[in-house]
């Protein structure tokens, strides 16, 4: 059997056509109406000479527009391309070149973006207007090729053809495009069906960015049993709330920084969370007084996945019961594994390794987590000896993560394996200290990272920003973390800052940035001394 995305809007059609399926403002479509317009758009797409292989770069906010695209585009065997919304437009420049982009989707908010790309990306011949209003004449209206459009020609599209590229935020040097087949795709999916279980009656809100893959995980697995897709342009707190109460949302994603936004923020007279039965969470773990907090006020089950771009994307998964049990505190091993990203989907194999394909580990130990399974990319566009790297023959993934297995499967993520530091030569994993920290009751956010040093090597610093009033000193944390944590584990300097951290599309903190930023303080302050 051919394991092709297409399959799940042809079934929810067959199946499901009068259910709804997509909810975004006014915009109400059924599943009938839903493929019809996939399929009008993948017919224009004909029309304006895109052929098998050639990409489909959008560049747009979440919108019913934006789910055309993820399911047209690849539907006769074009690829897409989801472009980080908030990258500048050099860094989409480079993009759009990489993948030789023939045609880009914006809408209101990156129409000009896209007019200056058009001029200036050698491949990009069309510039498609998926916004609010009337289609500007130096585009192609999205709303004429949806509604105009004829069906395609036929052609064959096979398990290995390359659906997506998805490109990685680029933490050491130009960002790399992730080749993920129809077969990746199509085997993510069933993960997120086994783990997540949604069926027809499930309504699930994207307020996460659909371009990243921690949303479009649930993406193709809702669309192949009939659920109803419910899209806000972005994530607020009041505009959460709202979807949630008003169109009675029964499971949700949210990264930590996004729940952490919801437990600050009151929740008004109006709010009705009673429909609300999973929240799924990933990108970073959470800390466990948030995640308690969490499911007290939002009164629901939580349940996390862990995984990266490479894998479309879930490898781990830890369930709801994992969580009622963690936190009932009566079972400490459960209390435990709530630091934990689960433990290995159904059809995706884990192995902790000795860095630089050394042996397996046994439980307990440290080592780099490899994966395999039908889920895995190809490797990186036009990156052979970054594909070798991660990719080296035997089968398996070389995530660069590091973490160890419990005796019971539990996978703990440590650190990236770029990102430990090694202080006197100690290996401090930065998670560790992270979440002691967390367990400080006046810590919002916290990153740990290494910076260079000319004793140790490296030294242990952490950003990290108060609840609002707090009178917590640096020095007050550091005797915290040394409470807990072995002394050459102690942040050697906190940095307390009134900001948010920064963060990544997905919500996932810019530890690169930081490093840069303190390191930059540090030569200052040499300097100046």
């Amino acid at each position: 059997m051919t394991e092709n995305i297409n399959a799940a809007l042809d079934r929810a059609a067959r199946l499901f056509g009068k259910n709804e399926a997509v909810v975004d403002g006014d915009v109400r479509w059924t599943y009938d109406e839903l493929d019809r317009r996939v399929r009008a758009f993948d017919g224009e797409l004909d029309r304006l000479g895109l052929m098998k292989g050639d990409v489909v770069g959008v560049l747009a906010l979440n919108s019913a527009a934006h789910l055309i695209a993820w399911l047209g585009a690849p539907r006769s065997g074009r690829v897409l391309n989801e472009i980080n919304t908030r990258l500048s437009t050099p860094e989409i420049r480079y993009i759009l070149d990489d993948s030789a982009a023939r045609m880009l989707l914006v809408d209101d908010a990156f129409l000009e973006a896209g007019r200056e790309l058009l001029r200036d990306c050698d491949t990009l011949d069309h510039l498609v207007y998926a916004g609010a209003g009337q289609s500007p004449a130096d585009c192609v209206s999205l709303e004429v090729m949806t509604t105009s459009g004829s069906e395609a020609s036929p052609v064959e599209v096979l398990d290995e053809d390359v659906a997506g590229i998805f490109y990685t935020g680029g933490t050491t040097g130009r960002p790399k495009g992730v080749l993920l087949s129809h077969g990746n795709l199509a085997s993510n999916a069933k993960h997120a069906l086994l783990c997540l279980g949604y069926d027809e009656h499930d309504r699930y809100l994207h307020a996460g960015p659909m371009f990243h893959l921690a949303d479009g995980a649930s993406t193709v697995a809702l669309t192949w049993v009939g659920g109803a897709h419910v899209i806000v342009p972005g994530f607020t707190p009041d505009g959460w709330l709202r979807a949630v109460s008003e169109e009675k949302i029964t499971k949700a994603m949210l990264v930590p920084t996004m729940i952490t936004m919801l437990m600050a923020h009151e929740f008004g007279p109006d709010t009705d969370l009673s429909s609300l039965r999973s929240v799924l969470y990933g990108a970073s773990p959470m800390p466990q007084a948030l995640l308690a907090t969490a499911a007290e006020r939002l009164n629901t089950d939580f349940c996390q996945v862990y995984g990266m771009t490479e894998a479309a994307p879930i490898v781990t998964f830890m369930t709801h019961e994992d969580h009622r049990r963690g936190l009932a505190g009566e079972d400490p091993d459960a209390a435990v594994r709530l630091r934990s990203a689960g433990r290995p989907v159904v059809g995706v194999e884990l192995e902790i390794r000795a860095p630089g394909g050394g042996a397996r580990q046994p439980a307990g130990e440290v080592g780099e987590i490899v994966v395999r399974g039908p889920n895995i990319t190809s490797g990186y566009l036009n990156r052979p000896e970054e594909t070798a790297e991660v990719l080296p023959g035997d089968g398996w993934y070389h995530t660069g993560d590091m973490g160890y297995q419990d005796e019971a499967g539990y996978v703990f993520v440590v650190d990236r394996l770029k990102d430990m530091i090694i202080s006197g030569g100690e290996n401090v994993y930065s998670t560790e200290v992270e979440n002691a920290l967390y367990r400080h009751g006046d810590v919002e956010e916290v990153a740990v990272f290494g910076l260079p040093d000319e004793q140790w090597g490296e030294a242990v610093h952490a950003a990290v920003r108060l609840r609002p009033g707090s009178t917590t000193t640096a020095e007050m944390l550091r005797d915290h973390v040394r409470c807990l944590l072995a002394g050459f584990k102690v942040p050697r300097e906190i940095h307390l800052v009134d900001q948010p951290l920064p963060k990544s599309g997905a919500g996932k903190i810019l530890k690169r940035d930081l490093r840069a930023e303190f390191a930059s303080r540090a030569s200052v302050e040499v300097g100046a001394g």
